[in-house]
């Protein structure tokens, strides 16, 4: 920023102007809300396959499998999902970018879903099943509603990661799509305009609005202190 004169909403105006970018903006929110949606419900079931695992040998094996994304480097892991889709036949573009993030997205919904699955006491599956309850009534009345901390957690993990993420998206984008990050890259060579500034600006404050929503879901999902009265 050069000769500063004052504050503007100038560049607010032009950023609402320019089509392009507000698609990429798009593109951008799309891929990041589908790609958290679908990486979260993959990342539930995969965190009670783990959970479930009878032999501790096969629990460990598949944490371990689980953890191959994360400790792996995005450069590694866009050069390596660059090569599948190349041999599977797949067009770079948007189903490329989405396929990506549901991957490297998964492993993270797992670590956040599968202690709060550790900390759940058997005996509550245990009471259910005494009170005539099936398979189906003790997932969806008793561990989702258990774990709905952690998946909330998971998601909003899973949707930052995205919204974040360069290096893998960089590898797998085709042309006539990007991501804000690839976009902004390609615009940093060659001078970035102030409408990044701005664009900038008010992805903060929907970022800080994500953090106050996910807060108050964390609270309203805390059980409340009950004081036990003497008789």
């Amino acid at each position: 920023m050069y000769n500063f004169e004052g504050f503007s909403l100038e560049w607010y105006r032009e950023l609402f102007h320019d089509t392009r970018l507000l698609i990429i903006v798009l593109n951008t929110v799309v891929v990041a809300l589908l790609s958290a949606l679908f990486s979260t419900i993959i990342g539930i079931f995969g965190a009670l396959a783990i959970h479930m695992a009878k032999r501790h040998q096969t629990k460990n094996a598949l944490l371990s499998l689980n953890n191959v994304l994360i400790v792996s480097p995005d450069v590694i892991i866009g050069a390596s999902f660059l090569i599948l889709f190349t041999l599977a036949g797949i067009k770079l573009g948007f189903y490329s970018v989405l396929l990506s993030h549901i991957a490297f997205s998964i492993p993270i919904v797992v670590l956040m879903v599968l202690p709060k699955l550790t900390e759940m006491s058997p005996s509550l599956i245990d009471a259910a099943r005494d009170l005539g309850a099936n398979g189906w009534d003790v997932m969806t009345k008793v561990v989702i509603p258990y774990i709905t901390p952690g998946i909330f957690a998971g998601f909003f993990m899973a949707l930052t990661y995205s919204l974040d993420d360069f290096a893998v998206t960089f590898f797998v984008t085709g042309n006539g799509f990007s991501t804000l990050s690839v976009e902004i890259y390609s615009l940093a060579r060659r001078g970035i305009s102030l409408n990044i500034n701005a664009l900038s600006a008010i992805l903060f404050l929907f970022t800080m609005l994500l953090v106050v929503i996910y807060y108050f879901i964390t609270q309203r999902n805390k059980p409340s202190g009950m004081g036990v009265r003497k008789q």
